[in-house]
């Protein structure tokens, strides 16, 4: 197998403002440095370049996982997370890698014109360090944007799910759209922790909003009446239209004692009567 020869390095190392320059130019001939700033950019593009010089010198060869390359993975990672918050994808991404391809291999053909043989042999070692380095960036900007996509729907789960005192005493959680797995965990913690806060004593989870409950709906809908009792509260279910109920007798679910009401301004005229309390118009 080919190795790196020493004079590749130098023709890097000695050349390094020209392939800056021109690796800069076809970066923005592409359009691969959309929202990004020309400063950040070159303070980038250096920085990668010196990476790359720094390690091939040390002889770490192609191999990127080795700790040898620790310190451009580190970089690639940073940049990676940084791109996906710009909103860039994947390619955008990968392109700043890549780019480098074309000035890096015209200056290597024009060191070796008198050498076609070792120019192929270069061409293709510094091309399979590029790969991997461009590769390594794609997975890591991939991961970067799952944990964006996810942090988004975990806001979005905790803003569709507000919990709403409705009187001292009684909390309101307002459900619309389906209710799985995920958003009844989301329900549970926030009306949980909003019991222990303010510590209410009845709980009504409206359910007008959500569009069918079928058995998986009715056995989320339980698990969290069930931990609303455990916390020494009761719990109210409101919403519950004609089309609703018939398919809960339809399915035979049994929701176990659990109050439910037609509206939410009924649930709350049960609540304040088991606290007790009486609202009349004013004379």
């Amino acid at each position: 197998m080919a190795a790196l020869q020493t004079s590749t390095l130098d023709a890097m190392k000695n050349n390094q403002a020209q392939l800056l320059t021109e690796w800069k130019n076809g970066l923005e001939s592409s359009g691969a440095t959309r929202n990004l700033k020309e400063q950040d950019l070159q303070q980038q593009a250096s920085e990668f370049l010196q990476l790359v010089i720094s390690g091939l010198q040390n002889g770490n060869g192609q191999n990127i996982a080795t700790p040898g390359w620790d310190e451009i993975r580190q970089f690639l990672d940073k940049l990676s997370q940084s791109r996906a918050q710009l909103g860039q994808d994947s390619h955008q991404t990968a392109s700043f890698i890549f780019s480098l391809k074309g000035p890096l291999f015209a200056l290597l053909q024009n060191h070796y014109q008198d050498s076609p043989a070792l120019l192929a042999e270069q061409l293709w070692e510094i091309s399979e360090l590029l790969d991997a380095l461009g590769m390594h960036t794609i997975r890591t900007f991939q991961k970067s944007r799952e944990a964006v996509i996810k942090r988004q729907q975990e806001e979005l789960l905790e803003l569709s799910t507000p919990v709403v005192k409705l009187w001292d005493g009684v909390l309101a959680l307002p459900m619309i759209g389906t209710l799985d797995s995920q958003r009844t965990q989301v329900v549970m913690e926030s009306l949980l922790q909003r019991i222990v806060d303010t510590g209410s004593e009845i709980a009504i989870i409206d359910i007008t909003g959500v569009p069918t409950v079928d058995t998986l709906v009715a056995q989320h809908l339980l698990k969290t009446v069930t931990a609303i009792r455990l916390m020494g509260a009761d719990c109210i279910i409101s919403g519950v239209r004609p089309q609703i109920a018939q398919t809960i007798v339809h399915l035979g679910l049994d929701l176990q004692g659990v109050v439910t009401k037609a509206n939410l301004a009924d649930a709350l005229k049960l609540a304040l009567t088991r606290l007790g309390l009486t609202v009349s118009k004013a004379h």
